[in-house]
């Protein structure tokens, strides 16, 4: 999952993206309207997660022009205002969901990845591939019955080959759904990544490089 953060307040920015990050999900941050819109017309996000008040485009027209653009990714609107008014508007406004501040992380979390399974394609949420099981609720992995402990990077390139249903995902793919904008196109981190992903999945190997095309699982 690659989810767009929008918001004004610099430390709670950092806190979304840290704890983001420590849940395997790909994380941008922008402070203001203007340049989420910016980063939404060239990045293919998941989830926006926006601030309803934020500088410059104001979050309500920042929903507005995502519908209208016919994007397809989902919006979970933040906001002080917590009255049952302010949620009905924001929903009105073509948000997928409301959360309104204070919240519990856990709670904020939940619901993103409620979101993605709800997305135009079916996310389950126990994925499966031969004897490979993860479990993108609890973030287990098991081969074979026998838990493999994974980083978070690791989990989101395995939860996307595992999305792919033994489909060929190229690196330029991993990178742009499973890094930040930060991520140069021409890293050599996708690469080091499989590398170990595919030593902890151990043998035999599920994890195959299809030379110059990218990475897919197979049990051939």
């Amino acid at each position: 999952m690659r989810v767009l953060v929008v918001e004004d307040e610099e430390y709670m920015a950092r806190v979304l993206e840290m704890g983001l990050r420590r849940e395997a999900i790909s994380v941008d941050t922008v402070h203001d309207g203007a340049t989420a819109l910016e980063r939404l017309a060239v990045y293919d996000y998941d989830m926006v997660l926006l601030d309803r008040d934020v500088p410059g485009v104001h979050g309500d027209e920042v929903c507005r022009r995502v519908i209208a653009m016919g994007l397809n990714c989902r919006i979970l609107m933040l906001t002080a205002a917590g009255r049952l008014g302010d949620k009905v508007e924001g929903l009105g406004l073509g948000a997928d969901d409301y959360l309104a501040k204070p919240f519990d992380f856990p709670e904020l979390v939940a619901r993103l990845r409620a979101l993605y399974r709800r997305s135009p394609v079916a996310h389950p949420p126990v994925l499966t591939f031969a004897d490979v099981s993860f479990d993108t609720h609890r973030r287990r992995v098991a081969r074979g019955g026998s838990e493999v402990r994974l980083t978070p990077k690791e989990l989101a390139v395995l939860e996307l080959l595992m999305r792919a249903d033994g489909g060929v995902l190229s690196a330029e793919h991993l990178l742009d759904k499973a890094w930040d904008a930060q991520a140069g196109p021409h890293t050599n981190v996708v690469r080091l990544v499989v590398h170990t992903l595919r030593r902890k999945l151990g043998e035999p190997q599920v994890l195959h490089t299809a030379v110059s095309a990218g990475y897919y699982l197979g049990t051939g």
